[in-house]
């Protein structure tokens, strides 16, 4: 039976916008730069005020089709080994959150679990929070934290720093040839 919270009931977003936050995020991390940048900040600032209401909106939803793509090729890849996505992704994720307080505070995690789980689980991360009500400030910049840190679990697992970015880049371009 299908859920409501299909992702084929979902809209995609902008998932290119969202992949140039992360990538970004994920070269400045193996560079070495941890800090935050006021600069770097400054134009991400910029960037997300260009977008305007239905452009934001947007790209929430393009950070949560990469949490459901992520998931995804984390599923299949676990399956082939026997074990559950679940069981070895999430309290990993949790741990790692919980141990970044700056940018994720201990209310957000919760939510982000969940958000994982229900990817995990085959459904639409962003229909799943959306019956909680509107995305909160509080949340942006965990859920950012949430695509990053399962694009670097997956360049982790595959030993390729940029496999993450480049699976969703090869079916951003798939998509486009089809």
């Amino acid at each position: 039976m299908s859920s409501p919270f299909g992702p084929e009931h979902a809209p995609a977003g902008d998932v290119g916008a969202a992949l140039l936050m992360i990538d970004s995020r994920l070269r400045s991390v193996h560079a070495g730069r941890t800090e935050a940048d006021p600069e770097m900040e400054a134009l991400v600032d910029q960037f997300t005020v260009s977008l305007g209401p239905g452009g934001a909106d947007d790209l929430l939803d393009g950070a949560c089709t990469l949490i459901y793509m992520f998931m995804t090729w984390l599923r299949t890849a676990h399956e082939d080994h026997g074990k559950d996505v679940i069981e070895y992704v999430v309290p990993n994720l949790v741990a790692t959150m919980r141990m970044m307080p700056r940018s994720v505070r201990p209310e957000a995690v919760p939510t982000m679990a969940g958000l994982v789980i229900a990817a995990g689980t085959g459904l639409s991360p962003n229909l799943w929070r959306k019956q909680y009500g509107d995305w909160t400030e509080a949340e942006l910049t965990p859920l950012e934290a949430t695509a990053f840190l399962l694009a670097e679990h997956i360049n982790r697992i595959t030993e390729d720093a940029d496999f993450a970015t480049r699976m969703i880049t090869e079916a951003l371009t798939s998509t486009d040839d089809a």
